[in-house]
Parts: structure tokens; sequence; C-alpha cells
């Protein structure tokens, strides 16, 4: 019996070691696609009509036609999920534009390419969530919302890439990127929150974040802690001297910041708001009624 993972491409299943795809296919070739990252808690895979959701949103952006339906989309997910045999995992749904020639015109592609597949994943160091972790502002800046917008999740993270390199070259954990005039747009992969006098503040979508399914649950969890919450620009000041200020993100979940640059926040330790929000989002997360049921 082959115990390799079964990835899902264009509705068939190939073992992990044998997973393909053209050297042809626009999302190798260009980018040119769309993905979600999922994660499944204990067989509930957490948010996926939400996830799913956000793909379709993207890929209408960029005029990327998806082949099955909605539903369609959820049932494959949960049908690879069940022929692997996994409770607890990270899904990537990823949607090409598909098989072309070597010039760049999507028409060239007849059929997009649908891959979904299911693993783990660990993106944090050791015991960031009680510790905290590093950050630096990266000098590269986010894409401008009037060109490759991170509000759509495409293929093309060479953005988040670059600065990545650059923090693992400077020794911190993550990175911060600032966007065009100079303002916090968000980490390489998470929406950013700092809190200041009890209160919470995070970047608006219009810096060319995206809009972040794990923050959507933090901004609810305010509301019902009856926190206060306001979308505004974030300086690289008001993050220097905040009192706390977290990362969120579906892989990374929820993580404090201590450090940026050098510069300690606050204690330097999770703060009370950030540990309060902590604890009710791993509530949220262990509530099967959150989810699609395997």
């Amino acid at each position: 019996m082959n115990d390799e993972l079964q990835v899902y491409i264009d509705g068939k299943y190939y073992p992990k070691s044998q997973a393909k795809i053209s050297v042809y296919d626009h999302g190798f070739l260009y980018g040119d696609g769309v993905f979600e990252g999922i994660r499944e808690y204990n067989g509930v895979v957490f948010k996926l009509k939400e996830h799913v959701d956000r793909l379709f949103r993207s890929a209408h952006a960029i005029m990327l036609q998806i082949p099955i339906t909605k539903e369609e989309m959820i049932q494959a997910v949960v049908e690879t999920l069940r022929k692997n045999k996994m409770k607890d995992s990270y899904i990537r749904l990823v949607v090409s534009r598909g098989v072309g020639d070597l010039g760049l015109d999507p028409r060239k592609c007849p059929k997009p390419t649908i891959i979904i597949i299911t693993d783990t994943i660990n993106i944090r160091a050791g015991n960031a969530k009680e510790t905290g972790i590093t950050t630096m502002f990266s000098w590269v800046r986010r894409n401008p919302v009037d060109a490759t917008t991170h509000e759509i999740k495409s293929l093309n993270y060479l953005n988040s890439v670059i600065a990545k390199i650059e923090a693992n070259a400077c020794g911190v954990d993550e990175a911060i990127c600032l966007e065009s005039s100079g303002c916090i747009a968000e980490g390489v992969g998470e929406n950013v929150f700092i809190v200041k006098d009890g209160e919470l503040l995070t970047p608006p979508t219009s810096t060319g974040a995206l809009a972040g399914i794990t923050a959507e649950i933090v901004e609810k969890l305010a509301a019902k802690l009856d926190i206060k919450l306001t979308v505004t620009n974030l300086t690289p000041f008001m993050m220097f001297t905040a009192d706390e200020a977290f990362f969120t993100g579906t892989a990374m979940e929820m993580v404090p910041i201590r450090e940026v640059n050098k510069r300690i926040i606050g204690t330097g330790k999770p703060g009370p708001v950030t540990k309060k929000l902590m604890v009710e989002f791993q509530k949220v997360i262990e509530d099967p009624a959150q989810g699609t049921k395997i």
C-alpha cells in the first residue's frame, strides 16, 4: 500500500513524488494564478467556505475563470483530506491560468489548472506564542494597489519572498512591509495589529494588504470583548511606541511581536490585550461550527 500523500490535480490524484504540472503552465512561467492556505483542526477545515470565497474573488480580479463551482471546490478539498486520512493539516489550494505557450497571453491557456495539497506547515520559531517574535521593516515596499496588489492572493509572491530573504539575512524572524508612502501594510504573509492605551489598531487594505480571514476573526473578537478597534494608517513610529503588537494569519494564527528593528515593543512580552485575544481565538478554532467537517 502506498502511504505517500495524495495530491489533487484537475480531478485526479497523484502520489506526492509524482504530482507534476507542465513547464508550460503559466502559473509556473509567470506566477499567473491564485491560491489559498487553509487549516484543518481535528477533522474540521477552518473557515473553508470563507477561503474558497476569497479564492474566487482573487480569480475574478485577474479574470481567471475557475472551471468548477465553489461547492465542487469545497468537496474536492474534503475528499483530498479523506484520501490522506488527515485530521490536522495545512491545505494549499492553487488555481493557475493553466498550460499555454511561451508568450504571456492568457488567451493561449484554454483550461486553468487546479491543485489541492494537504500536508503540514510550521512557520513559527519554537515557543513564539509565549515569547513573541523579532521583526524588522524591510526596504521592499508593498506593490501599490494599482499594480500587482496584495489585495489579490496571487501566485506572484516575489515581493514577500525578497522581504523574507532580508529578514533571514538580518537574523530576525519576520519582516514587515511598508507601502509606497511609508505606512505599514502587512508582514510577508500576515496582517499586523498594534495595541495602544488598550485600543487595537490595524492598517486598511487600501495599503495593499490582503483582507485576512484570521484578521477578520480578531476584529469580531475585539467587538465581543469590547476592545475598541480602529482601522487606520500606521507609521513605523506608531509600531515602535506601541504597547503591544501581533501578527495574524492562517499559518501563523496569532503571534505576538516583541521587537521591531531592535526596538522592544512594550515590555517585550505578550501584553494583556494580545493574550486575551489569543485565548478567545483558540476557542474559535476549536469550535466545530467554525468550519467544514471531514
